[in-house]
């Protein structure tokens, strides 16, 4: 009988301690991967077709929910015991951790999805012990079960944990459905080990330049080194750090402040003993752990000897109250620089009084010191972070409201526009970074618009690419962005590069008349014009749902929108420039906030293409009067050698001839090269699937177009 051991009936692979052998990525690490716009994929969600969230959440008992929250907070003789016999603490650096990943640079992160069940975040240093946080919920997450989404329930128990304990919230808009595997194709930066520091930072260049569109200063961390830059306890460049990463998570230097203090107010830092007690975190824990990662063997393993950051003590003497007293102690006494048990940097008050000691964790008869971290230091270092410190210690009630509003953007920055809030505490103030749009006019005769658009002189060419620079800043990640609102026409939109300011002001000032006369918006009519544009190269209606309001320039906060300006538009063969990622892989990223799949961004790029929609003269091949599969024909020709002139710059000379006919980006020649969007090319490109590509362009171009319609949202 054959040895069983000689024919492994597992697809190998499955697991890490099997040698699986080079996959595709390993032979050719630089071949375009599209498995990006696969995320998230149906076959992955258990949930039914007909599920909604949105239906199961308007189900909720949201009070009953908020009350065994409440109770959950104070219900600490369990097998993970609460500091101070309080979890506020705790469920406060949980939802801020899970909110605190949000980049402005891309959209990314953020606590939208409930990503921090998955890797990296579960397994990340900055997140050690938050895989007990997150159990200690399972109860209450399996008694209101499909009605609150794990996204939802870790951000509304941060709030729930700041009122338990005396502090002022905002307000809580539900409606974070969530995801079911790790979203790995998020750039975290290049480090493949955690907490690099010094040279081996990858992530920083010249004159300490975060690389874009990171935020947090080291690999697995969430935002700062608590310790300094890369451990170096220098407050005043740690403020550099704070500011600039603070800056793109959407947060100004009175709300830095403001979060800063304010989350410091609550629990300890953890540092009872050297990180080598420690063992591995969740995602390289044994099996037997069921998910647990960093089992501590120093002492209980629990309470005082707790190890997490290798930071060690509490920020102020009541660890579990709301007050002013972080501004007591940063602003009323000297520091001094020493080391906490595990060797990590920290500062202790120079001869702090008896009474502004802190209690024990376990034994509230015990006191022991206070202390801060190099960026706390930071906040009385830095000329404007300590202006904003001394204002909020004489202003208690600003300090208070001003927390209050900033941890609310810190949890509701990614959820795009109030419309999509659920839930009775949904604040009715309008906040700018929420980006407003008033609703706009939807009664009106569609038809007589488009017959007005149509007498003017405009192309084709002219009203699609218009309506395409407005509805394609859209992002997915956080729902910013798109042609609702009409933030082309203003400041700081209308100016940008890729948008051909002089084209695109010759447009608006013909079609802002017909909006004006017709008393509908023009976000509106721009996206109208784009339809009537196809509908004159396809002689097929395209389908329009009218609604859209116009923003006003005192709605938008420029500052804030200058992050979607496109440094690359594949779609529009735009560059800007040349960058460490290449311009097929822009494009492929631009398509994945677009919320597109493989074929969409194909069928996008081949007809924008084929109807002479080009920053330049490259790929321009056929004629742009009707919309058509012939740009993928002549792409995979047989009758064109290319050779590459310069960067991003291509010529395609005649096979027998040598005589050059046609330019083409990297983004163009990636359809003929990369074997997945050749073969969607392929079938694109037959002469059976021209109807088919028509068809399934419209379909893909009023996607776009819609895609931040959330006030059409059952």
């Amino acid at each position: 009988m054959k040895d069983t051991l000689d024919v492994c009936p597992v697809m190998h692979g499955a697991h890490s301690s099997h040698n699986s052998g080079a996959q595709n990525k390993d032979w050719w690490p630089n071949q375009l991967n599209l498995s990006i716009l696969r995320q998230n994929d149906k076959k992955s969600n258990p949930m039914d077709e007909n599920f909604s969230y949105k239906e199961e959440f308007t189900k909720l008992d949201y009070f009953a929910l908020k009350k065994d929250l409440t109770n959950l907070m104070t219900d600490s003789q369990k097998w993970w015991p609460a500091d101070y016999g309080h979890y506020g603490p705790f469920f406060v650096r949980m939802t801020w951790h899970a909110a605190g990943t949000y980049r402005t640079g891309d959209g990314r992160g953020g606590g939208g999805t409930g990503a921090q069940r998955f890797a990296p975040l579960n397994s990340w240093p900055d997140n050690g012990n938050l895989d007990k946080a997150r159990r200690l919920l399972w109860p209450i997450k399996q008694k209101y079960g499909n009605k609150i989404s794990w996204a939802d329930l870790l951000i509304l128990t941060g709030n729930v944990a700041i009122e338990s304990m005396g502090g002022k919230t905002f307000g809580f808009g539900g409606g974070r459905a969530d995801i079911w595997h790790p979203e790995e194709d998020i750039y975290w930066g290049a480090e493949n080990e955690w907490l690099i520091v010094g040279k081996e930072n990858k992530r920083y260049t010249g004159d300490r330049y975060l690389e874009n569109p990171l935020a947090a200063v080291q690999m697995g961390l969430i935002y700062v080194n608590p310790q300094g830059p890369d451990g170096n306890p220098d407050p005043l460049a740690s403020a550099r750090d704070i500011r600039e990463t603070f800056a793109r998570m959407a947060m100004n230097d009175e709300e830095t402040v403001a979060l800063v203090a304010g989350g410091h107010t609550f629990g300890k830092a953890h540092g009872a003993s050297v990180e080598e007690n420690v063992s591995a975190e969740p995602e390289g824990a044994p099996i037997e752990n069921m998910g647990f990662g960093w089992s501590n063997n120093f002492g209980k393993g629990f309470g005082r000897d707790t190890i997490t950051s290798g930071i060690e003590g509490p920020w102020t003497t009541n660890p579990i109250k709301w007050d002013n007293g972080y501004f007591d102690l940063l602003l009323g006494y000297k520091w001094e620089l020493t080391k906490s048990p595990a060797g990590a940097h920290i500062w202790h008050a120079v001869d702090q009084k008896q009474e502004d000691l802190a209690p024990d964790v376990e034994d509230s008869s015990i006191k022991v010191p206070t202390m801060m971290t190099t960026a706390d230091i930071a906040l009385i270092t830095d000329s404007n972070y300590k202006k904003i410190s001394e204002d909020f210690h004489k202003n208690p009630e600003k300090f208070s409201d001003a927390f209050a509003r900033a941890w609310f953007k810190l949890l509701h920055r990614d959820m795009g526009p109030k419309v999509r809030y659920l839930g009775p505490e949904v604040p009715e103030e309008n906040l700018i970074w929420q980006d407003p749009i008033p609703q706009g006019n939807s009664n009106y005769d569609v038809d007589l618009i488009k017959n007005e658009i149509k007498q003017t002189n405009l192309s084709a060419q002219d009203m699609i690419e218009t309506a395409w620079a407005s509805a394609s800043t859209f992002r997915i990640s956080d729902m910013r962005g798109g042609a609702n609102g009409a933030r082309i026409r203003l400041e700081p939109q209308k100016n940008w590069e890729a948008n051909k300011p002089v084209q695109l002001a010759r447009v608006l000032d013909i079609l802002e008349p017909i909006s004006s006369k017709n008393d509908i918006s023009l976000a509106d009519t721009i996206v109208l014009a784009g339809n009537v544009g196809l509908e004159k190269i396809t002689n097929l209606d395209v389908p329009f749902l009218p609604g859209r309001g116009d923003a006003s320039q005192e709605e938008t906060d420029i500052e804030s929108f200058e992050v979607l300006e496109p440094n690359a538009d594949g779609f529009r063969n735009f560059q800007k420039g040349e960058y460490t990622v290449s311009p097929e892989e822009m494009m492929l990223d631009k398509a994945h906030l677009l919320g597109l799949t493989a074929p969409e961004m194909v069928v996008l790029y081949g007809g924008l293409r084929s109807i002479g929609i080009s920053t330049d003269d490259k790929g321009l091949w056929t004629k742009n009067d009707e919309l058509s599969n012939e740009w993928f024909k002549v792409l995979l020709g047989m009758d064109v050698v290319w050779s590459e002139k310069s960067f991003n710059n291509y010529e395609g000379s005649d096979r027998k001839t040598g005589k050059i006919l046609r330019k083409a980006s990297r983004c163009d020649l990636i359809f003929g090269s990369n074997s997945e969007l050749r073969s969607l090319s392929e079938l694109y490109s037959q002469d059976d699937n021209n109807k088919k590509f028509v068809k399934d362009f419209i379909k893909a171009w009023v996607k776009v177009m819609n895609s931040d319609r959330f006030d059409l949202l059952s």
